[in-house]
């Protein structure tokens, strides 16, 4: 089994190497194709307005100066030369992306774009608090990653359907099931715009998240399993077409 990876943390983060000894795992015919820097929050997005730089890491390791969806069109359509993947693996991201963050993750874009081109793909993350002071459980993604990957696959994975996984900030053993979610919905009341000056006085943003008490998720989402340390196995749809509404349209405009 010929496998693809990228990530959207960039191709020296920590989380493309645990991926890569999890895409090790399941074949030896494993092939490294990731962001030459970060690219978190990219979400779908294409390099259209500057040429893509391609960099030969190591044996079957490349950077590419773009996102992650230029990363996995670069990898099947150029590096294997032909011969496409027969898996496509994004991450291990630093960090959850479950509720909204699928909609802007650079991480599950890359799944996203291996759904398009027609392969089986899974979008990996690590739920981390980053205020924590301590580093990601990445031994929790190494431990659980490769029997679900393993399980999706012989189910098989349908077409126009990507897998996102997440795992949960604790280690291994504090694990308590795999749990099957539907994406959730957090308060979107938490993003704020930062506002600051340089030296000359000039002011300039950031994109800045407010810390809230905490907020129980709803039950049977992707967040709500995080909370319990369960991982989250989330299957995300391309056709985002909302059928009841589509109906009521149809009958509006009749």
């Amino acid at each position: 089994m010929r496998i693809l990876v990228t990530n959207d943390d960039g191709i020296h983060a920590e989380g493309l190497d645990v991926c890569e000894k999890i895409a090790r795992e399941l074949s030896d015919d494993v092939w490294v194709i990731a962001p030459e820097s970060d690219q978190s929050g990219v979400a779908h997005s294409l390099t259209l307005n500057d040429p893509l730089r391609l960099r030969e890491v190591a044996e079957r390791r490349f950077a590419v100066r773009g996102t992650p969806t230029d990363c996995v069109i670069m990898g099947a359509r150029h590096v294997l030369n032909g011969k496409m993947p027969d898996l496509v693996l994004s991450g291990v991201n630093r960090g959850r992306n479950a509720g909204e963050d699928v909609i802007y993750s650079g991480t599950v874009a890359g799944a996203v774009e291996g759904t398009v081109i027609g392969v089986p793909s899974l979008a990996l993350s690590q739920a981390y608090a980053s205020r924590s002071g301590r580093p990601p459980y990445w031994e929790t993604g190494l431990r659980y990653g490769p029997d679900i990957i393993r399980r999706v696959m012989a189910e098989g994975i349908p077409r126009d359907v990507l897998v996102n996984v997440n795992f949960p900030d604790c280690a291994p053993d504090d694990v308590k099931r795999i749990a099957v979610t539907a994406q959730g919905r957090r308060r979107q009341e938490r993003v704020q715009i930062d506002k600051r000056k340089d030296g000359r006085g000039n002011p300039y943003y950031w994109i800045a998240y407010m810390r809230h008490g905490f907020v129980p998720a709803e039950d049977g989402t992707d967040l709500a399993a995080l909370d319990e340390h369960c991982i989250a196995v989330t299957p995300l749809r391309l056709d985002m077409t909302d059928a009841p509404y589509l109906t009521k349209l149809a009958e509006l405009f009749d």
